[in-house]
């Protein structure tokens, strides 16, 4: 900075170098981390690629030549841009060090839809370790071909190929009938534009040397990006720039997430997922439209690529970061809940109201004051509030109640656990290295601190509780020091995944069921079901942003979600919570949680009546819950479902997102603006039944008005939708007699699934003419069918 003779500019320069320095780091200590910024770096270094250098055919394996490359300024009439532009490089000894240097690069063919790119930017060998977003080390697939072009490698599956060109460099992605998908971008491919661009490149910062990759690939006229987590922006990214950092989004409005995942799919025909857990920064084409630049803080590019339609992609991703297992059956009923219930008389109070005014429930979740101080999380229920916690809660269980608890791995200084945590060093040092920071944070990767903390959640899983709230998990702090060796850099999106783990190893040990209640996630989370979509507004448009969130976040490999009907922030509105409430239990999980009052009772008659309704028909439609549940389970889908994931070849479905399938079968279309009750409502080809009114519909767009239950609830034609007589709670429902209502407007087949909760066995049943094809329970059911009221 050049020196400036004058009090003022002294002032003035030095206030222009610190907003540079924090224009590099996060103000606040858990705000997002965007490392788009050190792409456009006059002080860093660049490496673009640029030539194959070499290529061993039979493991594809080979080597990159990089241009080094530096931003300078381009200057015409008064106006000016960074652009990259090759440097010779100034170093010394001039000798040992590559100006253009040729680093390794590999692709594995995992299997014949999915493609694994790996580019180092060291010559050292990569260090091997198991990933926690990894089932296991993926296998290679034997199946693809090689063959050679002129100046290029190509391989072929029977699903698509890869090519990887030696000069310019580029790999390109195509499907089976050899239509482009996707492919990297070259600097030579931005000579046709002034704008500058991020080509296919890694950076090496000035401050520590470390470096970072930008993995930058094509965009195609009028192709779509979804996915990257529980997003609340619109559905399709493309034009938007999202970070992949996990943040406590305080609401559902914003850009942050509390569920980034470093995965997407394209309306082309293909999928990202981006294997590490550094912050990412995916411009989706908001700098410059043709190219998705995805800058990933690692400096090794560790890239799967699948190929297929959404349910293709969604299947192969989920095969190598695993799929959702099956929660238990109560965990589908409704689970009612305020912030809080704070006595054994409040809850047991709770339990009976529900039986009272008739409200089918399972659950009775206990926030943040079962504590003898609230919010101090000490895993002991007040004994001042709670005369015998353990005999309520077998009580409860008893009539039907599960009791879930709310918890969270922050210890405040006043906590009774915070000496002994401290003591056993169980937590995330802070960046000096000797001390924590004002709460300790527990460090899931210390396995020491695993054990202790499992041990805690262990006594009172045995005393019955049922589920853990694994509440926050977004604050773990990005500059401190972990037990892993590595910093809050490599492990703050990883803490989610090894909160989650923790409890839901514990909670199956200590229950047997594969169930918790969590708000943050990572890359491998669906395996330890159920997250919940955090503290939303009390308003409309957080009510869309919630359904927007859900379908990103389904598409991003999570087959359960939730969210607090009605918001969270404030006293419902009774208009509101009506049009919210239907959504609510047209989700795979169900909760009413917030700010008090949450039960219905608590509101008018006309709404506790209308509340009843949507209870019931969810209750009465358990038998189709459950065995959709089943289905998503083993394939990766999501219960709350984008139209386009069943209706790929429906071009108006991918433009769709304040409406979703419930399932394969079921349409529901909520209503979003204050006071209305009827829609227009976008349809798939082929008919589709009120569910309600059994009105028949085509497909393209319709005006639809809601029934008694106010939303806009339609069945697929030629759908079995399988039923059960209603009870109170899941433990009382008779599985031995279903009710199979077919909802076919021209006598032809119809099929559904059904999945008897004891046996946990997906089975297809198809109905022709009223008549039962082939009883796929040889007699254990009793079968009541009859068509929809046409």
């Amino acid at each position: 900075m050049p020196f400036i003779n004058c009090k003022t500019g002294l002032i003035a320069a030095a206030i222009l170098m610190i907003q540079n320095v924090h224009a590099q780091m996060p103000a606040l200590i858990n705000e997002p981390i965007d490392i788009s910024p050190d792409f456009r770096n006059f002080a860093n270094t660049y490496f673009l690629g640029d030539s194959i250098a070499s290529f061993n055919s039979s493991t594809a394996s080979g080597t990159i030549k990089w241009e080094r490359a530096r931003y300078f300024r381009r200057m015409a009439f008064n106006n000016e841009l960074a652009v990259l532009r090759a440097q010779s490089g100034v170093v010394f000894p001039e000798g040992e060090y590559d100006v253009n240097p040729v680093l390794p690069f590999s692709i594995q063919f995992v299997s014949p839809r999915t493609i694994r790119l790996r580019v180092q930017t060291r010559n050292q060998p990569v260090n091997e370790v198991d990933s926690l977003m990894l089932v296991q080390e993926p296998a290679t697939d034997r199946s693809w071909k090689y063959a050679t072009a002129k100046g290029a490698h190509i391989y072929t599956s029977v699903y698509g190929s890869v090519m990887i060109h030696d000069y310019p460099f580029r790999i390109e992605v195509r499907n089976a009938a050899g239509r482009l998908l996707t492919a990297t971008n070259h600097n030579k491919d931005n000579e046709g534009t002034f704008t500058p661009v991020v080509p296919f490149s890694f950076m090496q910062r000035s401050t520590d040397f470390s470096k970072s990759f930008a993995a930058s690939f094509t965009l195609s006229a009028g192709e779509k990006i979804f996915g990257c987590g529980e997003s609340f922006s619109r559905l399709d990214k493309r034009g938007q720039k999202v970070v992949l950092w996990t943040d406590d989004a305080n609401g559902v409005q914003n850009p942050t997430m509390y569920k980034p995942i470093p995965f997407f799919m394209s309306s082309n025909g293909y999928g990202m997922f981006m294997h590490t857990a550094t912050p990412i920064t995916c411009d989706i084409g908001a700098s410059y439209n043709e190219v998705n630049s995805i800058m990933i803080g690692d400096d090794e590019l560790d890239l799967f690529i699948f190929i297929g339609n959404p349910k293709e992609i969604l299947n192969e991703y989920t095969n190598l970061t695993g799929k959702s297992p099956m929660p238990p059956l109560w965990s589908f009923g409704l689970w009612m809940s305020r912030i809080t219930y704070s006595s054994e008389k409040e809850v047991r109070d709770i339990s009976a109201k529900l039986r009272q005014y008739k409200i089918p429930s399972d659950v009775i979740h206990l926030d943040v004051g079962w504590f003898e101080t609230d919010w101090r999380t000490d895993y002991k229920f007040s004994t001042s509030r709670f005369t015998n916690a353990g005999k309520m809660i077998s009580d409860l269980k008893n009539a039907g109640h599960r009791i879930s608890l709310w918890q969270l791995p922050y210890f405040v200084p006043k906590n009774r656990l915070y000496p002994e945590i401290v003591n056993k060093k169980l937590f995330v040092h802070n960046a000096k290295g000797d001390s924590p920071y004002d709460d300790v944070v527990l460090d899931f990767s210390n396995s020491s601190a695993v054990t202790w903390y499992k041990n805690q959640l262990d006594t009172l899983l045995r005393l019955g509780v049922s589920a853990i709230k694994v509440d926050f998990g977004e604050a773990a702090p990005p500059f401190g020091l972990y037990a892993s060796g590595k910093t809050g850099f490599y492990e703050h999106n990883m803490y989610p995944i090894r909160y989650n783990k923790a409890v839901a190893e514990i909670t199956k040990q200590a229950t047997g069921d594969n169930i918790i209640w969590a708000r943050a996630a990572w890359a491998g989370s669906q395996r330890y079901p159920v997250h919940w979509g955090g503290d939303a507004e009390n308003t409309s448009n957080a009510m869309l942003a919630s359904l927007r969130g859900g379908l990103s976040f389904g598409v991003s490999g999570f087959s359960f979600w939730s969210h607090d009907i009605g918001g969270f922030v404030l006293k419902t509105p009774e208009e509101l919570y009506r049009r919210w409430t239907p959504f609510g239990f047209l989700t795979s999980h169900t909760r009413s949680h917030g700010a008090p009052p949450k039960e219905p009772w608590e509101y008018s008659k006309a709404f506790l009546d209308e509340f009843r309704l949507s209870a019931e028909m969810k209750y009465k439609l358990m038998p189709y819950v459950y065995a959709q549940a089943k289905h998503c389970s083993e394939n990766g889908l999501p219960m709350v479902r984008a139209l386009f994931v069943e209706y790929p070849d429906d071009p108006g479905a991918w433009t769709i997102e304040d409406e979703y399938l419930f399932g394969s079968d079921m349409l529901v279309a909520p209503f979003f603006q204050d006071g209305v009750y009827e829609r227009d409502v976008y349809l798939p080809k082929g008919k589709w039944i009120n569910y309600q009114s059994g009105e028949v519909y085509n497909g393209g767009w319709s005006r639809i008005k809601g029934g008694k239950i106010p939303a806009v609830i339609l069945v697929r034609d030629g759908a079995v939708i399988p039923h059960i007589k209603l009870a109170q709670s899941t433990k009382d429902m008779d599985w031995n007699n279903l009710e199979l209502i077919v909802y076919n407007t021209d006598n032809t087949t119809a099929k559904g699934y059904v999945c008897l909760p004891s046996e946990n066995v997906l089975r297809p049943v198809s109905i022709n003419n009223n008549t039962l094809a082939e009883d796929p329970f040889k007699g254990a059911v009793q079968w009541n069918i009859h068509a929809y009221n046409k």
